[in-house]
């Protein structure tokens, strides 16, 4: 009779755990039509998790509506600010070039023009700063509210005042009105011309007007070479020797694969490739593959496999018996240090040194990239990426344009469609509009394990199933930061000094996340600070640091060279381009196929 009961009881569990509704059992149709949801509405909302934002906007209104003190403080300022700007209109329309009574922020440059200082005109951006003066006050100085959330709301509120900016409208922005006196309105004309040509444009898929003045092969990324190996996610490019000598060491260069590699073979004026292989270095590139659905599931762990470990293998066939300067460019800097991680944990010294371009590997503080990265965006993006097994780059960039909305938006909008005049393309915006994408796995892993759980710097992220440690790096490293960085703020980049324990050479330019690495020799107003941090010294803050870091005129180009050749063997003669013997054959000139897929 017990064990009939003890059958009965376990069957009933066994059929009650069958039938029960957990996640791991919920129907794929529930699933899907989740998913799909997501993605059709992604569409609408640039890719932006409506409930990221309705959760950040709830935690601000939450606290602030239990905080009648500061609700008085904000109505207070904002009643306090009506009468300054009642007392200034008077003198704004009886007196010429009167003091402003509310200053622009330092990088904010719509207001910089004279005609701003006319009435009704100065009133106008006087009205529309005050405003925007109020809601950062409002947005971000409620007690309670989370970091995050309170990043999220202020970003919200400045794209809406943004949008309603006096530059904006014709009636409001005298530069349009003055503009359109001048040419007697053909501004306008102009203007409809240049709207109908992007949206032709648009519609045929063709890339914005002026960059066929910088195609890829023919007017950037022209430094010669030859593409000696290729798989499924990369080409190898070695670029062709210009003296008969070269360093012992070859340079292996891992570029972001969120843009496409040319970046650093731009122009032959500011080619940091052509830079190098003039001054007796061997040079190799990889190039990404345009992942598309059928790349879905490649992983971190692939772009290390496929990426860096197989470019490494190659390079010991071409020339052997040589250590590797191996360089990483932003996020493809953050792939080399998982990859020095790991090939130290497997006492693999094949790298002679690593060089780091805005590259981070603490995403705790990782710029303003992070406004959009918590639990809801992620699922949210996902879904969105789960419908065609991508991120496609246009949505990454759109993102970005976000940010800086006033300078890649706005104004552009301004200049091409209301004053009628195109801005002139340059080599380096051209590039930035060659977006790629980027696959499914991967982006999901370097979202929730990097960005979201700061994985790698705590010691947690795997490679080839162990875990990684970054203090295991014995090679020197040479770290490069911008000072204006977004994407990368520079004190994010220098936490590079709390995991390491091997000599840092660490460098803070002048410019961005891509202006200030690609600063020739000759580039004008370029400076940059420079400080080496031997093995077993002391810790500095990064305060510290920039107060003792001595400063230089000029590129870091020239600095970061001769730490090369110190860092170097004496030359040789300049190895052969490919080896066909050990199956690294010529397979087609520079700079490749993969770099040409759309």
């Amino acid at each position: 009779m017990a064990s009939t009961k003890i059958k009965r009881v376990r069957t009933h569990a066994n059929l009650e755990k069958a039938f029960m509704p957990t996640p791991a059992k919920m129907s794929y149709e529930g699933q899907s039509v989740d998913i799909m949801l997501h993605a059709w509405s992604g569409r609408f909302t640039n890719w932006l998790s409506p409930a990221s934002f309705g959760i950040a906007m709830f935690d601000w209104l939450a606290h602030l509506s239990i905080a009648p003190a500061k609700q008085f403080d904000l109505a207070n300022k904002a009643w306090r600010k009506v009468l300054k700007l009642m007392i200034a209109s008077h003198q704004y329309a009886h007196q010429v070039n009167c003091n402003l009574c509310i200053e622009t922020r330092p990088n904010d440059k719509r207001f910089d023009s004279e005609l701003w200082n006319n009435f009704p005109f100065n009133f106008y951006a006087q009205t529309f700063l005050a405003h925007e003066q109020w809601w950062e006050e409002a947005t971000s100085t409620v007690r309670g509210v989370s970091k995050h959330h309170r990043q999220v709301v202020n970003f919200t509120i400045r794209q809406m005042l943004d949008l309603i900016s006096p530059t904006n409208f014709l009636w409001t922005n005298p530069e349009i009105l003055s503009k359109a006196i001048e040419t007697q309105g053909t501004n306008f004309v102009n203007g409809f011309n240049n709207f109908l040509e992007d949206c032709s444009r648009s519609l045929c898929e063709l890339p914005l007007a002026g960059t066929e003045q910088f195609k890829v092969g023919e007017h950037v990324a022209i430094t010669n070479g030859k593409v000696v190996y290729r798989n499924r996610l990369i080409e190898l490019i070695q670029y062709t020797p210009t003296t008969a000598k070269v360093y012992a060491e070859p340079i292996l260069i891992t570029p972001a694969w969120i843009m496409k590699y040319y970046i650093l073979d731009l122009s032959p004026n500011n080619s940091l490739v052509k830079y190098l292989v003039n001054h007796g270095h061997t040079v190799f590139m990889i190039s990404w593959k345009n992942p598309t659905s059928e790349d879905r599931d490649l992983s971190l762990e692939d772009y290390v496999n496929l990426g860096i470990m197989s470019a490494i293998e190659a390079i010991n066939h071409i020339i052997p018996q040589k250590k590797i300067h191996a360089v990483g460019y932003c996020i493809g800097g953050t792939l080399l240090m998982m990859t020095a991680a790991a090939m130290a944990n497997k006492s693999d010294d094949r790298l002679k040194s690593i060089t780091l371009f805005a590259a981070q590997i603490d995403f705790k503080d990782a710029g303003e990239l992070s406004l959009f990265i918590d639990q809801s965006q992620i699922t949210y993006l996902e879904d969105i990426m789960w419908e065609k097994g991508y991120l496609d780059g246009a949505q990454m960039a759109s993102a970005f344009s976000m940010l800086h909305s006033n300078d890649l938006i706005w104004s552009r909008l301004i200049h091409d469609y209301l004053l009628g005049t195109r801005r002139p393309m340059n080599d380096l915006m051209a590039w930035d509009h060659d977006t790629t994408r980027l696959p499914y796995r991967m982006h999901s892993e370097y979202l929730n394990e990097l960005f979201l759980n700061n994985e790698l710097s705590q010691g947690r992220f795997k490679m080839w199933r162990k875990r990684i440690a970054l203090i295991d790096i014995n090679t020197p490293i040479f770290a490069v930061s911008t000072l204006t960085d977004h994407v990368s703020p520079w004190k994010s980049v220098y936490k590079l000094h709390l995991f390491t324990d091997t000599e840092v050479t660490f460098v803070l330019t002048s410019g961005g996340h891509n202006a200030g690495i690609v600063s020739e020799p000759g580039h004008s107003n370029r400076t940059y600070q420079i400080l080496t941090r031997q093995k077993g010294d002391r810790h500095i803050t990064s305060e510290t640091w920039q107060e003792k870091a001595p400063q230089f005129d000029g590129s870091w180009w020239i600095a970061w060279q001769k730490w090369l050749v110190a860092h170097s063997d004496k030359k040789i003669f300049a190895p052969p381009v490919g080896n066909s013997d050990k199956g690294y054959p010529v397979l087609c000139d520079a700079p490749g196929t993969y770099v040409f897929q759309k």
